[in-house]
């Protein structure tokens, strides 16, 4: 077998893997708490005017907020978490977030939403901000390890070339759009990769094993605020799928991101999961 297939291989068995971690972290989560509402049904307050939408990653589901979401609810967020198909191609699902923000919309009564993604959910939004006029609704992005640059999946990636890139988009088209460089990242960070009137924020960990490297997931556009759970919390292992299910360093982080009034100092809770 040559380098390009054994690659190749190695690419499809990463994928695979991809797929267990992000199937398999969430079943733990829901077992603590029970998984988020699609559209919540409570009402914006003065104190929080903006609801939060919950997107999850490539392979997820909203199950992955479960331990996240009461957090957000007992600080007294109203909280909606979108369930989506995340192999399809990225623009279909920001069609969705879409529809699903203004259902959200009309429920709470508020004028824009605070959109809290992981992943391909912290990037896949940029789309709707971007192309789809969710710049108007949209008060605030903060995401989780976001796949912004995309990935290498360690150099795998690279190597498979688009010949690979074309395997792995057959049966995973948002998968081929996430790897680093693709025509679809190309085309969303250009000329920016930020729209006027909304906060940007990501929250990365240097231990992120699916964004490679880490550093991708930072926005390159003036204003974004870009946060690396290490430099607050030098002994946080989190990796890709723990910094948002489980990492409360990082929840810190997006919490104070969502109420900056009234941010709280990380108190760097111990977090050893590498994945």
């Amino acid at each position: 077998m040559n380098l390009r297939w054994r690659s190749l291989a190695a690419l499809g068995a990463g994928v695979l893997a991809l797929a267990v971690a992000g199937s398999a972290t969430p079943a733990s989560a829901a077992s603590a708490a029970a998984a988020p509402n699609a559209v919540g049904n409570c009402r914006v307050t003065a104190a929080h005017p903006f609801p939060v939408v919950l997107v999850h990653g490539t392979f997820e589901s909203s199950a992955m907020w479960s331990q996240f979401s009461p957090v957000l609810t007992q600080a007294g967020f109203c909280v909606s978490a979108i369930d989506y198909n995340s192999l399809q191609d990225i623009a279909t699902s920001a069609r969705q977030l879409a529809t699903f923000v203004d259902q959200v919309l009309a429920a709470s009564g508020a004028t824009k939403v605070d959109i809290v993604g992981h992943s391909q959910g912290g990037m896949m939004p940029r789309f709707f901000l971007k192309n789809l006029g969710g710049a108007a609704k949209t008060h605030s992005l903060i995401g989780f390890a976001s796949s912004n640059y995309g990935t290498t999946l360690q150099g795998l990636a690279t190597l498979v070339g688009e010949g690979g890139a074309v395997f792995v988009g057959l049966f995973c088209p948002s998968c081929r759009q996430q790897i680093q460089g693709s025509d679809f990242l190309n085309a969303l960070n250009r000329p920016t990769d930020v729209v006027p009137g909304v906060s940007f924020t990501v929250i990365e960990t240097s231990a992120d094993e699916v964004v490679t490297p880490f550093q991708n997931a930072f926005l390159k556009g003036a204003g974004a605020t870009n946060l690396l759970v290490q430099n607050f919390c030098p002994a946080d292992a989190a990796g890709h799928i723990a910094l948002a299910t489980e990492d409360q360093n990082a929840w810190r982080l997006a919490l104070n991101a969502l109420d900056p009034a009234h941010a709280q100092p990380v108190s760097c809770v111990a977090e050893t999961n590498p994945i």
